[in-house]
C-alpha cells in the first residue's frame, strides 16, 4: 500500500531532475497541509461551537479562519498543479499564499501575538531556497522583513501605545534569526547546486568519452578488417588469374582444328565451361565473404557454431596464408556454440593467421583445432614458424607493440584480438618457442543455442 502510494507520487510528469527528486516531499507537505488545516479548523469549530453561537464573534476571527482555509486550498491546488507537471508554479503558489497570510496576520494582530509561532516563516524560507533558488529566497526574506516591521508598527499603535519603542524590542533578534537562516540555506543550497552541476558535467564528459571510445573502437575494427582484406588481395589475384587462364585457354582452342568431330569438340567445350563455372563460383564466394567481412556495420552478437564458422572461413584463410603454407582445420565433431559478432570472430582468426604467415615466411604449416571442454569452447591456433622470445611474447597484446618494420603493420592486430576475446567473456594465451613455432589458445564461454541461431548459421 505504502509503496504503491510512493510510486504514485513519483509518477508526477516533472522533467527537471532536481525538481523530480524534491517532488515527493513537496507533495507530502501539500497533502499534509491540505488535510490537517481544514481538519484542525473543523475540530476547533466543533469544540468552540457553543461559544461561537452564544456570543458575537470578532471579525478578526473570521479573517483568521478564512486565511487558514486559503492555505489549505492553495495546498490542494498546488498538488493538482504538481500532478500536471507544473511543480515550480505549485511551490510559488504555496509560498505566495503563506506570505500573504503572514503579512495580513501581522498587520491585523501585530508582531507580539505571532512571536511564539515562527514555523510558517521558517517554512517559506526553506521552500524558497531549496526549491526555487537563491533569488526567490532573498525575495522571501525581504517580504518577511516588511511583514514583521508592519507587525511591530501595529503593536506600537495598539499594544504599546503608551510606549511605542517597546514594540520594536524583539525586532532586531527576529530579523537576525531570519537573516542567519537565509544565509545558511543560501550557502548550503548553493553548494548542493554546484555539486550537482559538477556531477552532471562529469556525467556528460563521461558519456562523451564513452561515445568517443565506441567510435574509436569501431574505426579500429574497421581498419583491421581493411588491413586483413588488403593482405588477402594477392591470394585472390592468384585465384582470379586461374579463372582468366581457363577462359583464355578455352578461347585459344577455337584456333586449333585437330580433326576431331563435332561431338568431341562439344564435350571439350562442356568440360571447359564446367571448369570456368566452378572456378568463377569459387572466386564469387570469396568476393562475397570479403565484402561481408569488410563492411562497416554495427556489432551484431549472434550464437553460432565456432567449428562450422572456422570451416566456412577456410577459403579466406588459404588466400591469406598463400600457396606455400599448409592449412589444417580439425574439430572433435561436437557442437561449439559461442555468442559474439560473427565478423569479429573471423577478424580474430584472420589476424592470428596473418601473424603466422609472417612467421612462416610463406612456407610451413598452420593448424586450427576446435574442441569443447565443459562450458568452454577452446580454439588452438598453431604454426611451426620462427617463434618468439619470452620478452616479446609477454608484450604482443600491447597496443602498437610490433617487431615488424614500420611499414609492415600497425601493431594493433593482436591488441584488437585480445580486446574482442575479453569483450566476449573469454581469454587468450600464447606459448612460443624460438625456432619451433607459436600456439595461441582462445577460450570462449559456451553459449546456449536457440532456434534463431543454429550451428553454422551465418548472419546476413
Amino acid at each position: 500500500m505504502l509503496r504503491s502510494f510512493l510510486r504514485w507520487l513519483d509518477r508526477a510528469p516533472i522533467e527537471d531532475p532536481v525538481d523530480r527528486r524534491n517532488a515527493r516531499v513537496i507533495q507530502l507537505l501539500l497533502l499534509f497541509l491540505g488535510v490537517t488545516i481544514p481538519a484542525t479548523l473543523a475540530f476547533a469549530v466543533i469544540v468552540a461551537w457553543s461559544q461561537l453561537v452564544s456570543s458575537e464573534v470578532h471579525w478578526s476571527t473570521h479573517a483568521s479562519l478564512a486565511m487558514s482555509l486559503s492555505i489549505g486550498a492553495a495546498a490542494w491546488i498546488g498538488l493538482a498543479l504538481t500532478r500536471r507537471g507544473a511543480f515550480s508554479a505549485a511551490v510559488k503558489l504555496l509560498i505566495g499564499a503563506m506570505l500573504l497570510v503572514t503579512t495580513i496576520n501581522l498587520g491585523v494582530n501585530g508582531l507580539q501575538r505571532q512571536m511564539p509561532d515562527q514555523l510558517a516563516q521558517m517554512l517559506v524560507l526553506v521552500l524558497s531556497g531549496l526549491v526555487l533558488g537563491r533569488g526567490a529566497l532573498w525575495t522571501t526574506l525581504a517580504v518577511l522583513v516588511g511583514s514583521v516591521v508592519l507587525g511591530a508598527g501595529r503593536d506600537a499603535m495598539s499594544v504599546f501605545a503608551d510606549a511605542p519603542a517597546r514594540a520594536f524590542y524583539n525586532l532586531p533578534p527576529l530579523l537576525f534569526t531570519y537573516l542567519l537562516v537565509t544565509l545558511l540555506i543560501d550557502r548550503t543550497t548553493q553548494a548542493l547546486r554546484e555539486s550537482l552541476r559538477e556531477s552532471n558535467e562529469r556525467g556528460r564528459q563521461l558519456a562523451e568519452e564513452m561515445r568517443e571510445r565506441e567510435r574509436t573502437h569501431a574505426q579500429l575494427i574497421h581498419a583491421q578488417k581493411k588491413e586483413i582484406t588488403e593482405r588477402m588481395a594477392s591470394g585472390m589475384a592468384h585465384d582470379f588469374n586461374n579463372i582468366f587462364a581457363v577462359i583464355v585457354g578455352f578461347a585459344n582452342q577455337r584456333h586449333e582444328d585437330d580433326g576431331e568431330g563435332s561431338r568431341q569438340r562439344l564435350v571439350q567445350l562442356e568440360g571447359h565451361l564446367s571448369d570456368v563455372e566452378e572456378t568463377a563460383r569459387r572466386g564469387m564466394a570469396i568476393s562475397r565473404r570479403l565484402l561481408r567481412f569488410s563492411r562497416r556495420d554495427g556489432e551484431q552478437a549472434v550464437v553460432f557454431d565456432a567449428a562450422q564458422a572456422v570451416r566456412e572461413l577456410e577459403s579466406m584463410l588459404r588466400q591469406l596464408l598463400g600457396p606455400g603454407i599448409v592449412l589444417s582445420v580439425r574439430s572433435d565433431g561436437e557442437a561449439a556454440p559461442v555468442r559474439m559478432d560473427r565478423s569479429q570472430f573471423e577478424l580474430m582468426l584472420l589476424n592470428i593467421a596473418s601473424n603466422a604467415r609472417d612467421a612462416l615466411s610463406d612456407h610451413g604449416r598452420f593448424e586450427i583445432d576446435i574442441d569443447r571442454d565443459g562450458d568452454r569452447v577452446r580454439i588452438h591456433l598453431r604454426d611451426n614458424g620462427s617463434g618468439m622470445r619470452a620478452e616479446v611474447a609477454a608484450r604482443i597484446f600491447e597496443p602498437f607493440f610490433s617487431t615488424k618494420p614500420a611499414d609492415s603493420g600497425t601493431g594493433l592486430g593482436l591488441a584488437v584480438v585480445n580486446e574482442l576475446v575479453t569483450e566476449a567473456g573469454g581469454g587468450i594465451g600464447v606459448e612460443s618457442i624460438c625456432g619451433e613455432g607459436t600456439t595461441f589458445l582462445i577460450s570462449l564461454p559456451c553459449a546456449r543455442q536457440d532456434s534463431a541461431c543454429i550451428p553454422g548459421h551465418e548472419p546476413p
